[in-house]
C-alpha cells in the first residue's frame, strides 16, 4: 500500500500541491515555515526588493549553511582511513598467524 498523500504548501504566499509520503510531512511543513520566516525577515529589512529578491536570498542562505553542514560532518575521509587500518591489521594477523574469529 502507498502511503502518499496530497498537501498544500505555503510558500512565500503562494500554495504548492505536493504528492509525499506521510512520514515527510512535517519536515516539509517545517522547511516551509523556515522559507517563509526567512523571507519575512528579507521583507522587513529592504523594502526597496520584490518577493524573487527575497527567495533568492533565502535559498541562497539555506545552501550554503547546508554546504557547511557537509563540509563538517564529511566521513569519506575517515572511512578511507579506517578502511587502511583494517588491511593494516589484516596484514598483521597474517604474518602473526593471528586467527581471526
Amino acid at each position: 500500500m502507498e502511503d502518499k498523500f496530497s498537501i498544500r504548501v505555503n510558500v512565500a504566499d503562494r500554495f504548492y500541491p505536493l504528492k509525499i509520503e506521510r512520514s515527510d510531512e512535517e519536515k516539509i511543513r517545517k522547511a516551509a515555515k523556515l522559507i517563509n520566516e526567512k523571507v519575512l525577515q528579507y521583507k522587513q529589512r529592504y523594502t526597496d526588493k520584490d518577493l524573487q529578491d527575497f527567495l533568492a536570498m533565502a535559498a541562497l542562505q539555506f545552501v550554503i549553511k547546508m554546504l557547511e553542514s557537509e563540509n563538517r560532518f564529511e566521513v569519506s575521509p575517515l572511512v578511507d582511513e579506517i578502511s587502511e587500518l583494517n588491511d593494516w591489521l589484516g596484514d598483521y594477523l597474517e604474518k602473526s598467524n593471528i586467527r581471526s574469529f
